[in-house]
């Protein structure tokens, strides 16, 4: 049993950066998340959003194909409802041939506002049945030749007259993994209802790193049971878990770097405050205590509370700490954050991947599994 470690990245920049200078800092990151070992990466999908600017996932991870020699490539997800589920279906089956099988399909309903309402799909009750009904439709097209008539709910394909057999015309495009590339499942809210969709379905929960791990043992248990109703016996090996993490070689820097009320941290949590209040209406999702006021959430508090941050030491025992809380996960995704300091993120990441995650990896080997008394106890006191 052991933790792997992948990157996750909405990404998330000022919006005054040179669009095309913070593209290439998103590359760099990936090149060497596949350089220091990072097992995968996920990168987001944002079309009208001059701070997360990546419109297209599979047009930036494409960039990435030859650049990269293990890494696996994923989506952050593809929001579903946005898209017509053929030209998703076309889209991703070609980029998995062109990565030869490293492709991860994430997907998701959607959930930036100006997104929603650009594309027209603001209704929030209904994005959910739109993601499941879209997935479904590629599937389908990933399973079956023409003629097709799908007569769906969101979206209705009729393909009959223009097949030639002889020349394929007619026919989309399969994945090159078979039967299809793994497909996750964004989970973001206390008692999701998509964690309880990907335990049914045998797809790969993500939960995301940007509210409180409180939330995070309630994903966990939302998809089991959607496992349970399949029949399915859940595995923590396949639950991915994002987090903010800040490895600096003293205690000191990251405290310095945490204190700066200007850094690119500052600022992104500085919006995800805002999301919460004015869009997503869920503030209490950085909270740690339900009791604290509202303007108690401050843009200090939220990263003292959502950043795991430190020395290798202290990130360890924080993680250590965080299994322990919320029992084994398979995959740690650090999240991608603006590189404001570039030699203290490059430093960051090859300090968490050589360093921290072999001694995690140590640590597990040695304890006894999350929830038992012995490693109850343990979590209170320090890593090793």
């Amino acid at each position: 049993m052991t933790v792997k470690l992948g990157l996750f990245t909405m990404p998330f920049h000022h919006p005054a950066r040179d669009y095309a200078t913070i593209l290439e800092e998103d590359q760099d990151a990936i090149v060497l998340a596949d350089r220091l070992g990072f097992t995968e990466a996920f990168v987001g999908e944002h079309a009208s959003s001059g701070s997360e600017r990546i419109t297209s996932p599979l047009i930036f991870l494409a960039t990435l194909i030859h650049r990269t020699r293990q890494i696996r490539l994923g989506t952050g997800v593809i929001n579903l409802p946005q898209l017509h589920p053929a030209t998703v279906a076309a889209h991703a089956a070609m980029f998995d041939h062109l990565s030869r099988g490293r492709f991860i399909m994430g997907i998701g309903p959607g959930g930036l506002v100006s997104d929603l309402e650009v594309f027209d799909v603001g209704q929030a009750e209904l994005r959910p049945l739109m993601m499941q009904e879209s997935i479904d439709i590629i599937l389908r097209l990933w399973s079956e030749d023409p003629p097709y008539e799908i007569d769906g709910r969101f979206w209705k394909i009729s393909l009959k007259n223009g097949i030639w057999p002889e020349f394929k015309v007619g026919y989309l495009p399969r994945p090159y993994q078979t039967p299809h590339p793994p497909i996750a499942l964004s989970v973001v809210t206390p008692n999701s209802a998509s964690a309880t969709v990907a335990g049914v379905r045998g797809w790969i929960p993500i939960s995301g790193n940007f509210f409180h791990r409180r939330y995070l043992r309630g994903h966990w248990e939302r998809y089991a049971e959607g496992c349970e109703q399949a029949g399915r016996r859940p595995d923590p090996d396949i639950w991915r878990v994002s987090r903010s993490v800040l490895v600096t070689e003293t205690d000191a820097q990251a405290e310095d770097y945490l204190a700066d009320p200007d850094s690119g941290l500052s600022f992104y949590y500085k919006f995800f405050i805002h999301s919460f209040a004015q869009g997503r209406k869920a503030l209490f999702m950085l909270k740690p205590d339900l009791d604290m006021p509202d303007e108690a959430v401050t843009v200090d508090a939220v990263k003292r509370g959502l950043i795991i941050a430190g020395s290798p030491r202290r990130v360890l025992e924080q993680l250590v700490a965080l299994r322990d809380e919320i029992g084994h996960f398979g995959t740690l995704l650090m999240a991608g954050h603006d590189w404001d300091q570039p030699k203290l993120w490059r430093q960051s990441m090859e300090l968490l991947a050589t360093n921290v995650m072999p001694r995690l990896s140590q640590h597990i080997a040695a304890s006894p599994p999350p929830g038992s008394g012995a490693a109850a106890g343990r979590a209170r006191g320090k890593a090793r």
